[in-house]
């Protein structure tokens, strides 16, 4: 692979990394959150739009050619936040600490800078693997909507 697509690549997902993770500073303190908490504040399809999103950092490590157990580590950032974010508010915190986003994009950046020569991108391996994330995502999106309902009976009824 050419160094000048590696480093484009790599310039791209850390981009998207800093805006779902930490394009927001806090006033008065030091911490940053990104757009992905804010998103996630939307019931159900924000869940949904921040994981395919962080998704695509995944798909961009496949390209560069990183390792599955790389790749499985990177899906499960996520599915952490996925999971997390079905949960009302407390999603959100955890979405904002955890930073999924940045984690992922540290372990692309450290296999790279590991492996000398990359991989070759196992598509049908990525294809299963971000298939199961969206099958977690689909029965996190059913819970949130689940309580929703239930909270939404529980105050109407």
């Amino acid at each position: 692979m050419r160094n000048d697509r590696k480093t484009s690549t790599l310039r791209r997902v850390r981009r998207v990394s800093y805006l779902l993770d930490n394009a927001i500073p806090i006033p008065g303190t030091g911490y940053r959150i990104g757009l992905d908490p804010i998103i996630g504040l939307l019931p159900g399809g924000g869940d949904v739009l921040g994981t395919i999103i962080s998704s695509y950092i995944v798909v961009e490590a496949a390209r560069l050619g990183v390792s599955r157990s790389t790749l499985v580590e990177m899906v499960l950032n996520i599915l952490l936040e996925t999971v997390s974010g079905s949960i009302p508010v407390l999603g959100d915190l955890v979405d904002a600490a955890w930073k999924a986003n940045v984690k992922n994009v540290e372990l692309l950046e450290k296999e790279l800078n590991v492996s000398s020569s990359p991989q070759k991108s196992d598509w049908l391996f990525l294809i299963l693997l971000l298939g199961g994330l969206a099958v977690v995502l689909i029965v996190a999106v059913g819970i949130s909507l689940a309580i929703a309902a239930w909270v939404i009976m529980t105050i109407t009824s």
